[in-house]
């Protein structure tokens, strides 16, 4: 993959750019910057066909996810789009309310899926937050591995400001994320900003860098140097961090002695402990 060439797989999305600034890393940028990279149903359905493709391709070994223009990550959710189209907000009004309830859950678990393909992705996710990051970019974040976010990033989980709790993430994540549930709430209940210094004292980002531009390189190198390690040592480890969090530290030791069961039986590990013996730098095959 040449640098900032389109992947061909992925040339069809209408509001996403995703390209390759080095082998093995895939940027993704969200492109709607004209309207703050709001989401409306189409994008949110692009979004999870794009990283269920790129979890599946052997080519790509980590992903970072930003935001285009200079203005916004993601305003959220584009709240007139979702009444228009009648999924979340809209809806037939002449159903009773059962029916209508069922549509309901069935729209927010598609919402739900698409997001979460983010965390699903067997490959490492960066995001790099900056400007507006408002509701559903909380979510989205939530999903990544590794949260960078540029000094002037703004951040709010604004769903109680439009009379609602947020459904499609942040509250079952964010407090696992996080350390203090006080902070949680406070942020949640309140729908307050809060910006990249308190995000980083919080542990929602790891680092917080310049500028949009310096994150987004900080995130490509952070990414390059993943995408050089053992593809089946990385994807592993992802999973495994993550059933770990969801589960007991019990049932999560048994999860990976039957996962490194059939990991453990990879060349990697016989290529990694003979270059460091051999001080030489290893490379890996594809997934």
């Amino acid at each position: 993959m040449s640098a900032a060439t389109p992947l061909p797989a992925y040339a069809g999305y209408k509001h996403f750019i995703t390209t390759s600034p080095s082998a093995g890393v895939a940027h993704v940028e969200i492109n709607r910057p004209d309207k703050l990279n709001a989401f409306h149903e189409g994008m949110w359905r692009e979004l999870g066909a794009v990283f269920n493709q790129l979890s599946r391709d052997s080519d790509v070994r980590a992903v970072v996810l930003s935001g285009a223009g200079d203005r916004a990550f993601t305003a959220g959710l584009d709240v007139k789009a979702a009444a228009e189209e009648g999924s979340i907000l809209g809806g037939k009004v002449n159903l009773d309310p059962a029916r209508k309830a069922a549509r309901f859950r069935r729209s927010v678990d598609d919402f739900q899926s698409c997001i979460s393909a983010i965390e699903k992705c067997e490959k490492p996710v960066i995001c790099v937050m900056h400007g507006i990051c408002l509701g559903l970019a909380i979510d989205i974040a939530c999903c990544a591995d590794v949260r960078l976010a540029a000094r002037d990033a703004r951040f709010a989980v604004k769903e109680v400001d439009i009379g609602m709790a947020a459904d499609i993430g942040t509250l079952s994540r964010l407090p696992k994320i996080v350390g203090s549930a006080s902070w949680v709430k406070d942020v949640c209940l309140t729908a307050r900003d809060f910006n990249a210094a308190e995000a980083l004292a919080q542990g929602f980002v790891s680092r917080v860098l310049d500028d949009k531009k310096a994150a987004l390189a900080e995130a490509f190198k952070l990414a390059a140097f993943m995408s050089e390690k053992s593809p089946v040592a990385v994807q592993g480890t992802k999973e495994l961090l993550n059933h770990a969090r969801d589960h007991t530290v019990e049932d999560s030791l048994r999860y990976t002695g039957v996962w490194n069961a059939a990991a453990l039986q990879t060349k990697d590990l016989q290529d990694a402990l003979l270059s460091n013996l051999q001080r030489r730098k290893p490379t890996f095959e594809k997934l």
